[in-house]
This record gives structure tokens, sequence and C-alpha cells, in this order.
């Protein structure tokens, strides 16, 4: 969001060691690019030296967390002899920057002065943040809320704008009193229903520390479960940004399994790691409830959505509105956490784009809801817009690949960033996890499924069963996946689990948004061929996507036919599934066609997620919520038996005889 009076200060907070260069210079005036991630906005590999004597930083306080917190506020003062509209300031982190993290394959003319790239991006009048006097004056003070990254910080005063970026002075290195400290658990359940996992980040490898979990119920004596430890280099990155300038060093991933929990008890937990010389480095404590048993009959509520990201609190991803819902989301849902059970974030999940900083204010964002609920994850990683990843660092081969994906790129301005990469076995050459192939995924948050690079999986939770497809692999039939979902959708006990839902990140079913209409298809092309006849035939109540933002619900359908004229309550047999769109989590929405379907019940163009409540066997309640009030927007019921689901509809039940 950008103001028009005052002095226009950039503040791009260059928190991590990971670098932005992907400046879309050369291709569209900066301020049409909507939707940008917002560290490929500023041309840092440009950046030359202009120190000014007279220029100054100041940042304070030195030391943050002493009393244990992962995040802080800081008060940076600044001066300028020559201020200007163009001046802004980067913070960075290690608080050290220079040319030496730079790699090989950034292919550019000169040796560049930074490497490092920025983990926020804030752009806006000083005017608007007391510093009405900075374009007279020279000076003026800004506020951060900074996060606990291992590492320390440094704040520095540029000049030049956001392409021709000018240093005029760095200030004073601030830290977290424990940078190692153990932060951000994320709950999933285990690939058994009794079972809970815990994974966090911290800066100890396993030659300084254990790590573990200490936990218990609240009746129960304490207990401790050992945590595995996960990092991952450079050189698993598959390509730019996430290979060069966008690298930050992830620290390590710990993941440790809770077994042989008591159906809904509640169990309290704090992250442990053991120093070699005796001494404890102990987490904040948390608590979380176990997961009902299969089928029991108690009430369960689930949220769904897709295509979050993250945003700031401190404002400083404003200026080009990116993920603009995103703490609406995150908020309401942490709002209403005594009356959720579950969570499905079904892709779309930091918008990281290959700049490794942003997962960790990703997890630190979502830490409310992570380290209370299981938080389950479906992959994505399909059409970045266009001019986000049209990079001065790009090789000629690079660009040639963008350019065979512009035309579907140019209709598709959702960002579905964590697999997709060229030549790496996605089912999409795109390049839109923007190097980073699946590693951050499958490494900062736990699945349960066979192989995390094959993002597919089944989880049971009470009534519900759910099925959760990888549209960044091939799901047709005859394909691995297709062979997977199948199994999944038989394996449900409809006696116990009534509730049959599937989920996936790309449009399967049915959407009635820009991009596919444009196409089309009403879907991601091939979607649904494959999978219409799997959820007919073993009657599917619901299908979530995400990809698309906005939120969309069609009528219980089967072969682009609406089987059911009701739209607020369905009861009886089970005749088609209902497809809902649920892409509103928070990042810039995607505009409708002008026509609306036949089998379009509802469509908003607002942010937004889906709240399920299992009442009994048979009785479920569907709601649609807006982020920005927590109000129900759309909602239905569904009430039958288990006969209800026995009954054959058309392509639902096997050849019979006559014989007796």
């Amino acid at each position: 969001m950008r103001s028009t009076s005052g002095s226009a200060v950039v503040l791009f907070l260059l928190f991590l060691l990971s670098v932005v260069g992907s400046a879309v210079s050369g291709v569209v005036p900066r301020h049409d690019l909507a939707g940008v991630q917002p560290l490929s906005r500023v041309a840092i590999h440009k950046a030359r030296l202009a120190l000014e004597d007279k220029a100054y930083v100041k940042a304070s306080p030195l030391l943050l967390g002493i009393k244990g917190e992962d995040s802080e506020w800081v008060t940076v003062e600044i001066g300028s002899p020559k201020p200007t509209a163009d001046d802004w300031i980067g913070v960075f982190s290690p608080a050290k920057f220079n040319a030496s993290t730079c790699a090989s394959e950034n292919d550019k003319d000169e040796v560049p002065l930074i490497c490092s790239a920025p983990i926020k991006c804030f752009q806006y009048q000083f005017a608007n943040y007391s510093n009405p006097d900075y374009g007279r004056t020279g000076k003026g003070f800004l506020r951060f809320q900074l996060i606990n990254q291992r590492a320390d910080f440094s704040f520095a005063l540029f000049s030049g704008g956001l392409d021709n970026p000018r240093l005029i002075a760095v200030s004073n290195a601030i830290s977290f009193a424990n940078p190692k400290a153990p932060v951000y658990p994320r709950l999933a359940q285990g690939k058994s229903w009794n079972e809970m996992t815990i994974t966090w980040t911290s800066g100890y490898d396993i030659n300084e520390a254990l790590p573990f979990v200490e936990w218990g119920s609240k009746w129960g004596p304490a207990t401790r479960s050992p945590a595995g430890t996960l990092t991952f280099n450079r050189g698993s990155m598959c390509g730019s940004p996430a290979r060069t300038f966008g690298w930050r060093d992830p620290g390590f991933i710990h993941t440790s399994y809770l077994k042989e929990l008591w159906p809904n008890a509640e169990y309290t937990y704090k992250l442990g790691h053991q120093l070699f010389n005796g001494s404890y480095i102990w987490s904040k404590s948390y608590s979380f409830h176990a997961s009902p048993y299969p089928g029991q009959n108690s009430l369960q509520q689930v949220i769904i959505f897709g295509d979050m990201g993250k945003a700031e609190r401190d404002g400083s991803n404003e200026y080009n509105n990116y993920q603009p819902g995103s703490l609406n989301t995150t908020d309401m849902i942490v709002k209403d956490l005594d009356n959720i059970d579950i969570v499905f974030h079904i892709g779309d999940i930091s918008y990281a784009n290959g700049y490794i900083s942003q997962w960790d204010q990703f997890t630190a964002q979502v830490e409310p809801i992570t380290s209370r609920v299981p938080y389950m994850l479906a992959r994505s990683s399909n059409a970045l817009n266009v001019f986000t990843i049209i990079s001065p660092v790009m090789n000629i081969k690079q660009l040639k690949i963008l350019v065979l994906n512009m035309g579907r790129l140019l209709f598709t301005f959702s960002g579905n960033h964590e697999r997709d990469w060229p030549n790496t076995g996605s089912f999409y050459g795109t390049m839109d996890s923007g190097g980073e192939c699946g590693v951050l995924a499958e490494t900062m948050f736990y699945i349960p499924a066979e192989n995390s690079a094959k993002y597919w999986y089944s989880t049971d939770f009470g009534m519900f069963h759910f099925c959760i497809a990888d549209t960044e692999h091939d799901w047709r039939e005859g394909s691995e996946q297709h062979k997977f979902i199948e199994h999944c959708l038989a394996s449900a006990d409809r006696k116990k689990q009534p509730w049959l839902i599937f989920a996936a990140h790309r449009v399967l079913g049915y959407s009635s948004g820009m991009s596919y209409v444009a196409e089309g298809s009403f879907e991601e092309p091939m979607g649904r061929e494959s999978l219409q006849k799997l959820w007919q035939k073993y009657r599917v109540d619901i299908a979530f996507f995400g990809h698309v933002h906005n939120y969309e619900r069609t009528c219980p359908i089967y072969q682009n036919q609406c089987v059911n004229n009701e739209k607020l309550h369905y009861s009886g047999t089970t005749n088609g599934t209902i497809h809902v769109v649920v892409g509103g989590g928070g990042s810039h929405l995607s505009n409708f066609s002008g026509t609306v379907p036949k089998w379009s019940i509802y469509r908003d163009l607002a942010f937004g997620f889906v709240k399920l409540t299992a009442f009994n066997h048979s009785s479920l309640l569907f709601e649609y919520k807006r982020s920005s009030d927590g109000k129900v927007y759309d909602s239905f019921t569904i009430s039958r038996d288990y006969r209800d689901v026995l009954a054959c509809v058309h392509d639902s039940c096997p050849p019979t005889t006559l014989a007796t």
C-alpha cells in the first residue's frame, strides 16, 4: 500500500541471508506488480557503497528475548545529511553482510556488494510513521518486529530507491539472548490415529545437543521422547533464487513422535535440548488434545483453507499487497481455536518462492495455531505471477522455459510455490518454487506420507476420513497416485467414518475462476476426468481445492450435472460430490468469470476459510467464514443415515446378479 504524502521511505527488512536480486527491471514498471513476492522487488545485487560520515542508524535494544521471548519490537533511529524520497532501510541477518556468499551461478558483470536477501519489504511515507519532517531534517525513527532466526541483525540505510540502492550507513548489531533457542512447534497427525508429531526449529546441531520433547497428560507423569534432526544446504536447492540470492541457513529441523496417546486427552509439552555439558535449553510450555478414536461419536471441528502465505504485523509488506488477508485468516482461527480440533492448509503455504527466510516468518506467524492443534498440509507449487520470477540473473535456458509457460502464467495469478522446478520429477515443468523443489515444505512440516517427496496421504480424525492428493504429481488413471487415491477412498469405513473428504491444491473439480474459464476448462486441465468416477463410486461428500484465490461452492455434481437441486440442506442418498474452492486464505484475490455456471451455488471474492462441524454420524454442518469479521457467509447441512451412504446411484455400485 502506497502513501502519497511526505518523504517516501522504503523499509525493506533484509532480515535474512537470502538475497534479493530477482527484481523485475526491464519488464514492467515496479508499481504495476501487484501480487509479486516482495523480496523480488529490490535489485540488491546492484548495491554500491556511498557511505556518509554524518549519516547514522541506531538500533535498540541491543539484546532481545531476555525473558525467553521469540519475537521483539525494535526501535531504529535514522539520520541522513542528504535525505531523499528514495531512502529506505534494510535489516540484515547475520549482521555482517558482504559479497562473500554470492554463488558463481549469479553470472553478473560485476561482483555485487551484497548477497543477502530481505525477509520483509516495507515501502511507505515517513509521514505515516511519526516522521513527518524526515525530508526536511533527515531524522526519524521506525519500529520493527523481529523474530528469533538463529543469527544477529543489523540495519542499513540506503538511498537510490529499489532499483539502484546505495549504502549510506550501517547500524550496530543486535541479537536475541539465545539465537539457537527451540522455536515455533508444529503439530501434525502421525501415521496412526493415536500418534502426534511435533516439529520445531533450532540452531542446535546433533553435535551440540540432544533434542527431545518432554510431555505428559495432566493426570500422569511426564516422559521424554527423542527427536530426529534434519537440515539442508544450498546444494539441496534446485535453482535461483533459493540456490543463490534467496539462500539463508535454515538451522536445524527436529521432529519427535508422541505415541500411544489416549483419545481426546489433554497433554502438555515443551521442547528441550540437552547440551553435552549436562545443562538444558527449554522452550515455553504448550498443550494439545489427542485425536478422537476413529469413529468416535463426539463433536469434531475442522478448518480448511488454501493459499494463505504470510504477512508482517509491523506493516512491512504493505507496499505491494502480496498476501493482504493472511494475518486476518490467522487471527480469526486463533480467536476460535478453543472450538477447532484440526487444520488443513491445502497448498501455497508460505509463498517464500525461493527466499528461505520466509519459512521462519511463516512458522512464527502460525505458531499460535500449530502449537495447539494438528496442522496438516497439502502440496502446491504452480503458476506464479509471471513477473515474480523474471530475474536479472536468469540464464537463457530459464528464460526459454518461462516463455513456454507464459501463456498459462499470465492467466494464473495464483502462486503454488513449494515443488515445481524443471527436470526434477514434478508434473509441471515450471519454475514456480523459486528453486525450492519441495525441500522446504517436506522438511519444515511433517506429513504422514509413506514418502515425503510424494505428498499424498490419508488421515483419520474421529468420524472423518481424509484423502489428500498431491497435484504436483500425476494423478491420472494408471499413475501411482491414482492407485493411492482409490485405495484411500475405498478404505474408509463409512459406518464408523461417514464423512469422506477429498482435498488437493489445484482445482481437480470445478471452478469458474477467470483463469480456468479463459482456458475453457473450468478445472485444472485433465483434472476431474480421471477422478470423478472414483468420487462417485466411493461417495465422497466434499472435495476441497485451493489454487484459485476466492471461494466457490458447487451443487452436488457428477459429470457436469447437478444431481440435487437443494442449496442449504442435503439429506438422504449421497448422489454426488460437492466441490469447494477455498483458496482465499490470504494471498491476492483471483477474479471470477462474468458468467455464473449452473452448478455454481455460491461465489465470494473475499478472504476466508471453511469450518466443518460433525455433530454425530448423521449430521454435518458446513460454514464458510470471511477472515475480515469471522461471520458466516455461506453454509449448508447434511443429514443422513448409514443406509443412505450404501444406496446405489449412477456409477456408484458394482454389478449385481439375479442369482439366489
